[in-house]
């Protein structure tokens, strides 16, 4: 009797804790987009460099450098009016997040967040400007 409850015991511990640290893995990615969004919108560009993986950070090497890049190629992520979370993904490793951002004049951008779980936790590792009339929402 015991072979048989084991193996189910195993299998509803597995099943309970694998959906958890999908919606933990959700829920941080989001709060890393999130706080760094928070952090354009108080212009603390050292702030929202931290949220940006270790290779941006080579890439922009300061916070200024990166200011200048988010202020002029990607203003609707620095003054959004909205934010919606849609779609996670996980593609060949790596882990994405769509983002909507509709922007202070009402124009809709959707983004594709790529991400990267560092020691210091998830970071930004790039981010691109998808067409959003191809986007399902």
């Amino acid at each position: 009797m015991f072979r048989f409850i084991l193996p189910a015991l195993i299998a509803l511990t597995l099943s309970l804790t694998v959906p958890v640290s999908v919606q933990a893995q959700e829920t941080a990615i989001t709060d890393t987009i999130g706080r760094q969004i928070e952090a354009f919108q108080a212009d603390d560009f050292d702030q929202a460099f931290g949220f940006a993986s270790p290779s941006l950070q080579s890439m922009f090497r300061t916070p200024e450098n990166f200011r200048q890049m988010v202020t002029q190629g990607y203003p609707m992520v620095w003054r959004p009016a909205q934010v919606e979370y849609l779609d996670q993904r996980t593609e060949d490793g790596t882990v994405g997040q769509k983002v909507m951002i509709t922007d202070q004049k009402g124009g809709v951008h959707v983004l594709d967040y790529r991400m990267l779980q560092t020691e210091e936790g998830w970071k930004i590792n790039g981010v691109t400007l998808l067409d959003s009339s191809a986007v399902a929402v």
